[in-house]
């Protein structure tokens, strides 16, 4: 297993990650508030992106829907924990099975009946825009009127009702996203990774040399939608209030993804890069505009680096990065 997660990677690449890790660890203790929140929203983009980079990045599936997933985790964990008394704890396995089972119907009703392509992406949204308007028109979940979690003490930290202050998220959505980058490594150097691969590259060769397809999209359909749901949890939990338009919009899908897309769709630290390049700027944007009453102009932003960079990096920051630093590996290109 220590072969194929850090197998390849040139010592002073694990140097840097070391060093990036490490930054990271200590980095609430040096930055203000405000900073603190930056890189806690940073982060929970880095860990989403990724989710949903091993559904386009590493199979081929575009999904434009992924905020029904963190819809999906964070109402179930929000509604059982404020109606029933069900800490997070133990709501992120209902949350995590909701998702996961809400992705295979789609994956299914796509795979089953060949719905590919942007056809597939649609299919996510219509997913999506119809459960936000299904939840807003359910009182129990709160409907329009929204979603309220009990604020507690934010100087006590409780890790089972996932209660207390801003660092304590922080360190939570930063282990968060250290475990999913450990992961998508692990699976993109087995040989369900080189499924995936096969099936991005090509459908019709991999199919031909005896890839089961349906069973291998699904697998990467229900790992990515399970992942999304545990952020959703951690989304409910941090922001104390959900609103299906706001959650479920296409709008919210749209964010989760342009960081990786920045970054570097099918590479492992694309979504982290393109995260950490993409919502400092926008933030930044917005501090400089504030009272002059410009609307969307974060969104303005965030669209014109995408053009940006599809027209001159069209294979995102990462790999030039890592041409840069010398970190990308001869027989595996930009996809490090």
């Amino acid at each position: 297993m220590i072969n194929r997660l850090f197998g390849g990677v040139p010592a002073h690449g694990l140097v840097l990650l070391a060093l990036f890790g490490a930054a990271l660890v200590v980095a609430p203790y040096f930055v203000s508030n405000y900073i603190l929140s930056v890189l806690i929203i940073v982060l929970y983009f880095a860990y989403v992106g990724q989710a949903w980079n091993l559904m386009l990045g590493f199979a081929g599936l575009l999904s434009l829907g992924h905020a029904l997933f963190v819809g999906i985790g964070a109402y179930a964990s929000a509604a059982l924990f404020i109606r029933f008394g069900i800490p997070p704890l133990i709501g992120v396995f209902v949350s995590v099975a909701l998702s996961v089972a809400v992705g295979c119907l789609i994956g299914y009703l796509g795979f089953r009946f060949s719905i590919l392509g942007v056809y597939f992406a649609l299919l996510t949204i219509a997913f999506a825009e119809f459960t936000g308007i299904m939840v807003d028109h359910i009182r129990w979940l709160g409907g329009t009127e929204g979603l309220f979690l009990p604020v507690a003490h934010r100087d006590r930290i409780d890790l089972v009702n996932l209660r207390g202050s801003p660092v304590m998220f922080y360190y939570i959505i930063l282990t968060l996203t250290a475990l999913a980058l450990a992961l998508c490594r692990l699976l993109l150097n087995s040989k369900l990774g080189y499924y995936w691969q096969a099936i991005r590259e090509d459908q019709e060769a991999a199919e031909a040399s005896g890839v089961h397809l349906f069973k291998y999209k699904m697998i990467a359909v229900a790992i990515s939608s399970g992942l999304t749901g545990i952020a959703g949890v951690w989304y409910a939990f941090y922001y104390n209030n959900l609103f299906p338009e706001s959650t479920f919009g296409t709008n919210r899908s749209i964010e989760l993804i342009l960081g990786t897309i920045v970054g570097g769709v099918g590479t492992l630290m694309g979504p982290i890069i393109g995260a950490f390049v993409l919502t400092p700027l926008g933030e930044t944007l917005t501090a400089l505009t504030e009272g002059m009453k410009i609307d969307g102009i974060k969104q303005f932003f965030w669209g014109l680096c995408v053009a940006v960079i599809v027209l001159y990096r069209p294979s995102g920051v990462w790999p030039w990065i890592a041409r840069a630093l010398r970190l990308d590996r001869k027989n595996d290109g930009d996809r490090a």
